[in-house]
């Protein structure tokens, strides 16, 4: 059993951070001491680990608490794998979005730097618009 402090210090989370993730339920006390202070158990590391990784990989919270298992020795494999294809199919389709929402930002950089000779910003201004909106159709 280990105190918040040396929970901190061991997974590099401020101690506050700790408490809101126990306040979630996505981290167990293991005891309370007779001055309030609270015990970890030594898996609260690899706990604690395990939720800062899933919100790295973009996991929510709400995410993390269905996939955590009560205890660290339990943990429900059919599940964590479909968790994680999910996740990684999310992912590639954001990235396919992004790649769309990129092709339309050069594109639109692209028309509006092509600025005919003699053409003063307002007509260019129209000229994109024109063109944007034929686009649309």
């Amino acid at each position: 059993m280990m105190k918040i402090g040396e929970l901190a210090k061991q997974t590099g989370l401020a101690a506050s951070a700790i408490r809101f993730y126990e306040s979630k339920g996505l981290l167990k006390v293991g005891s309370r001491q007779s001055n309030g202070y609270r015990e970890y158990p030594e898996d609260a590391v690899t706990i604690l680990r395990v939720i800062t990784d899933a919100q790295h990989a973009g996991f929510s919270l709400e995410e993390i608490s269905q996939l955590l298992p009560d205890d660290a020795s339990s943990w429900k494999h059919d599940e964590l794998i479909a968790a994680l294809r999910k996740k990684i199919a999310d992912i590639e389709a954001l990235e396919e979005r992004l790649a769309r929402s990129k092709a339309e930002l050069k594109s639109l950089v692209h028309l509006i730097d092509s600025k005919p000779a003699g053409v003063d910003c307002k007509e260019n201004a129209e000229r994109v618009m024109a063109s944007m909106a034929a686009r649309k159709r």
